[in-house]
């Protein structure tokens, strides 16, 4: 199966999406769902969490399985320099702490994106094909 540009973009926006309906700075997020309503949580809140839940635990474990710890870490750092970066220009402020939440969430969307497509473009440069181990009993 050949990984697009669309596919990368779907990839992507998937991912934001999670980030961004987990927290974001507005003020309309799963987060601030929980605690303005958090002494009567509803049936809602509790499937909306676990929905959340299993797209975060998909989201990372291939995330770790693709990319494996030591490239999060080198992709975190690469993220992290960016927005020094960004700082360093003044195109970011740290004292804008909203802007620069965002800032971090979509970098963070970008991770996650990677770690879904990095697979695919390993298996297209090399022709090595990513598995998961499982053990014979």
């Amino acid at each position: 199966m050949n990984l697009t540009a669309s596919g990368v973009a779907l990839r992507f926006l998937f991912a934001l999406l999670l980030v961004l309906l987990s927290y974001n700075p507005s003020g309309y997020s799963y987060f601030h769902w929980v605690h303005y309503s958090f002494s009567d949580i509803t049936p809602y809140v509790v499937i909306a969490g676990i929905i959340l839940l299993i797209g975060w635990g998909i989201y990372i474990k291939t995330t770790l399985n693709s990319l494996g710890l030591i490239g999060v870490i080198a992709l975190a750092a690469l993220f992290a320099c960016l927005v020094w970066l960004f700082i360093y220009w003044g195109f970011l402020s740290v004292n804008d702490i909203s802007a620069m939440a965002w800032v971090i969430e979509v970098l963070l969307a970008a991770m996650l994106a990677v770690g879904m497509c990095w697979s695919h473009f390993t298996r297209r440069m090399s022709g090595q094909v990513d598995v998961d181990e499982i053990e014979d009993k």
